[in-house]
């Protein structure tokens, strides 16, 4: 299932030659285990006269490999392979001594040749330079690797269109198979989807209470709608706490992308706050400049690159970004011709950019909570025409605020096809249990939370 997810979701998704990690212990012994072999073979070859026995087994496997790249139409190259590589032939040759190993090989390059990628072109002409036999042997298994990794993505490419078609019901019928063996698969997604529903009914009722502590007029009942739930605690995943609170198991195969988005909307969000900050101190003249905002976005968005590594300080970056920033200020005011920043302006900018550091600077929370606003309107819109405008302040960042809502909504919008009939089964379930609680029917809604508090 992870795999098939993988396929689906992720466009560049490609499978990789195994690379074992230096000085591992594995490396190690695949290491001495193929020089063993190698060697072995070697001998068998110096022998007089020959020993061909190994050397067949090779000439055996390179054989399957290379059928194993034709497709069904492949008539004329699957009997070229057959008949130039038929083993019981080539014992009886080796038997008389009228095997011809190099005349083999030369065969098994040209097909190769014929059968690879033109990304493997360069590595099969580097073949027919090798002379030795046995170093040629090993190479040729080194670049039938790569062949079998090639074909493995020619593969997924084209099962890719067909496995979208598909996969929604095959995830969720995989999903069900294991719900059914651990009936305990579906307990952080209740929770999640909980905490999501408790929060926007406290914000909905906070909303409804009348300034003067009065009864408001009958409304809605105690759940939110499903869908706003299902969106809000989507957006609560680019909040997540991944260190000390599990992932709800239904987003979990997607967890590192949301952790992707987690990361990139946190530099978008310091991001803007630097330029909003940096904008409202210049002159009107240089923030209506489109090359230098951008020059500046730029510079910015490098020194805040290593934000996921665990050496990066976001305090010492801002500090290098405050003393970058007002160089090109000053720079861009001198050549537009304006007064040039004071010494005090200089350091109260600088000060400035080093709060958004903290999480609670007003700044940075106005543009998170801005963020927050626009990818909740823009998964509301369901891809509509037109798009939610990019709040206020958002603007020199609107590109890349885009792209990833653009890649949020993708992953979101995937996970509901498949798992939405849990999660309505989660709510329904629980929207059921608080009606359970309620007084009867014509109750004002305040009766009724001071009720449900009550019952809490």
């Amino acid at each position: 299932m992870a795999l098939a997810h993988e396929i689906v979701v992720n466009g560049d998704f490609r499978i990789k030659p195994v690379e074992l990690p230096e000085d591992s212990l594995e490396k190690r012994v695949k290491e001495i285990v193929h020089k063993a072999f190698w060697d072995c073979l070697s001998v068998q070859l110096s022998e007089e006269p020959p020993t061909y026995d190994h050397a067949i087994k090779l000439v055996g496997e390179i054989k399957e490999t290379l059928l194993s790249f034709l497709l069904p139409g492949h008539t004329r190259l699957r009997n070229q392979i057959t008949e130039v590589l038929d083993l019981d032939l080539i014992k009886q040759e080796a038997e008389n001594g009228a095997l011809d190993i190099s005349k083999l090989a030369e065969f098994i390059i040209g097909m190769m040749g014929t059968l690879c990628a033109p990304a493997r072109d360069e590595e099969v002409r580097k073949l027919k330079d090798i002379k030795e036999i046995v170093p040629l042997f090993r190479a040729i298994f080194s670049v039938l690797d790569l062949m079998k990794v090639d074909m493995a993505n020619f593969a997924v490419t084209s099962i890719r269109p067909h496995l979208m078609q598909q996969s929604v019901d095959y995830e969720r019928k995989k999903f069900q198979q294991l719900l059914e063996k651990q009936p305990n698969s579906l307990d952080f997604v209740t929770q999640w989807l909980e905490e999501a529903a408790d929060d926007l009914m406290n914000q909905k009722y906070k909303n409804a209470l009348p300034a003067g502590g009065g009864a408001a007029g009958s409304g809605d009942g105690p759940m939110p709608n499903p869908v706003a739930v299902q969106n809000y605690a989507y957006l609560k995943l680019l909040k997540w706490d991944h260190l000390q609170r599990p992932f709800p198991e239904t987003v979990l195969m997607d967890q590192a992308r949301f952790q992707e988005l987690q990361l990139q909307l946190e530099q978008l969000t310091i991001l803007g706050a630097v330029l909003l900050v940096t904008f409202s101190m210049a002159a009107p003249g240089i923030s209506s400049q489109a090359d230098f905002a951008e020059k500046l976005k730029m510079i910015v968005k490098v020194l805040l690159t290593d934000t996921h590594l665990p050496s990066f300080h976001l305090k010492d970056a801002l500090t290098t970004i405050g003393e970058k920033v007002c160089l090109e200020v000053s720079s861009c005011l001198a050549l537009c011709g304006l007064t040039a920043f004071s010494t005090e302006k200089e350091a109260v900018l600088k000060g400035q950019i080093q709060s958004v550091a903290s999480p609670d600077d007003p700044i940075r929370r106005i543009m998170d909570s801005r963020i927050l606003i626009f990818l909740e309107g823009y998964l509301a819109s369901g891809h509509q025409k037109p798009l939610p405008t990019v709040p206020g302040g958002l603007g020199p960042v609107q590109k890349e605020l885009e792209e990833v809502a653009i890649k949020f909504v993708r992953l979101v919008n995937y996970n509901k096809m498949v798992f939405s009939p849990y999660y309505d089964a989660i709510l329904k379930a629980r929207t059921e249990s608080w009606r359970s609680f309620l007084p009867e029917a014509g109750q004002g809604p305040l009766h009724r939370i001071r009720f449900c508090c009550r019952a809490l």
